[in-house]
């Protein structure tokens, strides 16, 4: 893929070359708003939004890593979604009912018998838990950094901070998630319990 002939022929109206663009990323993007966002619809919404977003602001992209680009733009998005949601709280009884097993698709490996299976489910829900129960700042770098595997500068380019404040939060972010995660010990493996 010529990612710069395409983001080229996308700027000059080439909704072929965009959506090319979005194939190649579309996964990457939904998995950062998933796990910003704590919802796999919310994840969605938030995934079409910083599409769209990217494709009414092309023009304005110049040279450069066009996934950072578009990654900043899906954090934007979803930091104003939860702060639209501060504003404005809402309930859904599907929300609550809904265990979103087909998240954890991954988990259905036919050579783990299902005690093993529920543990890693177990373990899995108490990560996301965890994940959700951060602020939004270090939700976003600790997924970014931990989850998809940015280094630093990376980060600090999506999210437009500096380089000081990526590794505070990301600093931050892991010693609440080890201290979330020690009140589900009997989850976690052997080598990671205090």
């Amino acid at each position: 893929m010529d990612e710069v002939k395409l983001i080229k022929q996308a700027q000059k109206g080439d909704v072929q070359a965009y959506n090319t663009l979005v194939l190649q990323y579309q996964q990457v993007v939904y998995n950062v708003a998933y796990r910003i966002m704590g919802e796999p619809q919310a994840a969605e919404d938030a995934t079409q939004e910083a599409f769209i977003s990217a494709y009414q602001s092309l023009n304005k992209f110049r040279e450069g890593n066009f996934k950072a680009w578009l990654l900043r733009i899906t954090t934007n998005g979803c930091y104003d979604e939860l702060r639209r949601r501060k504003r404005r709280p809402q309930s859904s009884l599907e929300g609550i009912t809904d265990d979103n097993d087909e998240s954890f698709a991954f988990l259905r490996d036919p050579a783990i018998g299902p005690e093993k299976r529920q543990q890693q489910l177990e373990l899995v829900q108490a990560i996301e838990s965890c994940l959700q129960g951060l602020p939004d700042d270090q939700r976003v770098t600790a997924v970014l950094c931990d989850i998809e595997g940015y280094d630093y500068n990376e980060i600090a380019d999506m999210t437009e901070v500096s380089l000081g404040t990526v590794k505070s939060r990301i600093s931050r972010a892991r010693s609440k998630l080890r201290d979330c995660l020690q009140g589900f010990k009997e989850l976690l493996p052997d080598n990671y319990r205090l």
